[in-house]
């Protein structure tokens, strides 16, 4: 009854070219992390600091990623980029070939501001978390405020934002499938070509949906057990302390 509905074979057979999307999955998952990471801390900086200006930027700057559609920021960055870079061309008589730039960089670019502005506000709460006490502390064994917060503050915000960090990483990966819709060939758009020339979408889709799972559950078990990690870590650390 079930091999009437699910061509099992044929799932079985292509499941290797579905894994070929893996890498780019992974890429832009990896790379918009890092990057997300880096641009989140400083926002989040910028936010707790007040900095003016910036500030006041910065909360427009996440109230628009946080508002609108990871789609949609992938197709202004697609369709909106050759066109800026066609005036930059017209105006300063520049040559930049939008055609030589490859999806995945369109990809790269919309998934780190995408993720930037979400981390921006784990980080923020983070850091708040932290007991002002701390930075105080800091200070009366002669500490900067760019020190206390480097060794200080950061490592046990750190702490904090992790198991939102784990999440943040594991939607990434999930929402890399949107990124077909700009040409880039990850899993679901191989998965997608494979389903239109053999017209079993159904078996693909589920391919797709198992290496989606599987790539999940890799990462949930490693970010739980560097979680696991830092809080024994920072136990042994309170009770040398105490």
């Amino acid at each position: 009854m079930l091999s009437s509905i699910i061509n099992l074979e044929f799932a079985i057979e292509h499941f290797p070219e579905v894994l070929k999307g893996v890498p780019a999955t992974m890429a832009i998952t990896v790379v918009a992390m890092f990057f997300g990471l880096i641009a989140g801390l400083l926002i989040a900086l910028c936010r707790i600091y007040k900095i003016p200006v910036l500030n006041r930027l910065f909360i427009i700057y996440i109230s628009f990623i946080r508002g609108t559609p990871l789609l949609v920021q992938l197709y202004v960055f697609f369709y909106g980029v050759p066109v800026l870079l066609e005036f930059v061309n017209e105006k300063w008589g520049t040559s930049f070939d939008p055609t030589g730039i490859s999806p995945l960089i369109y990809a790269f670019i919309a998934y780190t501001i995408n993720t930037s502005a979400y981390q921006a506000e784990i980080f923020r709460s983070s850091i708040n978390a932290v007991s002002a006490g701390q930075m105080e502390a800091a200070h009366s064994v002669g500490m900067t405020t760019a020190q206390g917060m480097w060794r200080i503050i950061l490592p046990q915000a750190f702490v904090v934002a992790l198991p939102n960090l784990g999440n943040t990483f594991i939607g990434l990966i999930k929402a890399t499938s949107l990124a077909f819709a700009v040409k880039v060939v990850e899993i679901l758009a191989i998965a997608r070509i494979i389903a239109n020339d053999g017209y079993r979408f159904l078996e693909m889709y589920l391919v797709a949906s198992i290496i989606y799972w599987v790539l999940s559950w890799i990462f949930e078990v490693l970010f739980a057990a560097i979680e696991k990690k830092m809080r024994r870590y920072e136990k042994r650390v309170e009770g040398q302390a105490a």
